[in-house]
């Protein structure tokens, strides 16, 4: 459970969310799911909050839009609609800074992926989350002859495995684990022998079609659910593989969610990119569902030998092999492995790094005006 704070330790945080998607459930990714629960938990302990997001988001701190909900990001686009996507997104985060700016807020924690707080929030106390590996905008800013950080910026990021990409930069940059709502997640009354769930965003990157691949090779029924957000891809190999096997769901809400995956003998995790963090695999090990995994990213710091089984290569077989080493892990030891990844300790540990930009003396309040 969230503990509040005295009224003297409270902090007045500016939150920047990514603008791709609203942060509403059920969430397009696992970034929204990761602002949702970070405001939220920021803002029970008693902190005001205010959430800078796409319009339709909602949570339980004061929420300002700054971009219209009906403009669709395009996840693929060519370069000239790139280029004027990025227009429209900049332009968007620009005047959440320049509100930020005309408040009084202690701190910013910046949970986008843009580059404008990187390049307009000099001097003002941010902590910037860096939930991806490097993006070309952002590794244009710090590999600018001459740059270096700002002196009132952290920087952190959600696994070793990505800060490692990072620390070319930022030799300083910290982790900060991911963090879920434990009892939010819970282990059904028994799983279906033969079944795996695989969940998340539909794209080439998180590798659903390796997850059939490995499914069909184990003789498991496959459920999948996710946001289908690379259309060309679903229909080229997702889509033509659906049949009483291989199921596509849609993209749930988290109760759904947790009886799918709760329900099956195994959850496969397939990312075929250096995966920042994986909370679908948390969320898979939470309801004591043991996880193959393909071993990228930071797969080996959530998936110890209890909670999964991670494949030797990055290929179907591989992954098959993992499918049939996990599958008969005992599902206590999976669940009792997801205790250090709680909300409360990811809280805990945005509050001491969101304390470390704010001004001396910490209570006083006012520090951006």
């Amino acid at each position: 459970m969230i503990r509040a704070l005295p009224a003297d330790d409270r902090l007045r945080i500016a939150v920047l969310a990514h603008l791709h998607h609203p942060v509403v459930p059920p969430f397009a990714g696992g970034m929204e799911s990761h602002t949702a629960h970070l405001v939220d938990g920021l803002a029970a302990r008693g902190h005001d909050v205010t959430l800078f997001a796409k319009q339709g988001s909602e949570a339980t701190c004061r929420v300002e839009p700054v971009l219209a909900r009906s403009y669709a990001v395009d996840g693929y686009p060519d370069s000239d609609g790139r280029d004027r996507q990025h227009l429209v997104l900049d332009s968007a985060m620009a005047r959440a800074v320049r509100r930020i700016r005309g408040e009084r807020f202690d701190a910013v924690l910046n949970n986008s992926l843009s580059p404008v707080p990187h390049r307009e929030l000099a001097g003002v106390p941010t902590l910037h989350v860096l939930h991806t590996p490097v993006l070309p905008r952002l590794a244009e800013i710090f590999g600018a002859p001459g740059w270096s950080p700002d002196s009132a910026h952290r920087h952190v990021t959600v696994s070793h495995a990505n800060a490692s990409a990072w620390r070319q930069w930022l030799p300083e940059v910290d982790v900060v684990h991911n963090g879920i709502t434990l009892d939010s997640w819970r282990a059904g009354a028994g799983p279906l022998r033969g079944t795996a769930a695989w969940t998340g965003r539909i794209t080439p990157e998180k590798g659903t079609h390796l997850a059939i691949a490995a499914a069909r090779a184990t003789n498991m029924k496959l459920k999948i659910a996710g946001p289908i957000q690379d259309r060309d891809y679903f229909s080229a190999l997702v889509e033509p593989e659906l049949d009483a096997d291989i199921i596509y769901l849609g993209h749930l809400d988290q109760g759904e969610l947790g009886a799918m995956i709760a329900s099956a003998q195994v959850f496969i995790s397939s990312p075929l990119w250096e995966e920042p963090f994986g909370l679908t695999t948390l969320e898979a090990i939470a309801c004591g569902t043991p996880v193959a995994a393909l071993p990228f990213g930071a797969m080996t710091e959530i998936i110890n030998r209890h909670s999964g089984v991670l494949a030797t290569g990055p290929d179907a077989g591989s992954l098959a092999r993992a499918v049939l080493g996990a599958r008969e892990l005992d599902r206590g030891k999976v669940r009792a492995s997801v205790r250090s990844f709680s909300l409360d300790s990811m809280i805990d540990a945005y509050e001491g790094h969101l304390r470390s930009v704010v001004p001396m003396p910490q209570c006083t309040p006012g520090r951006l005006s």
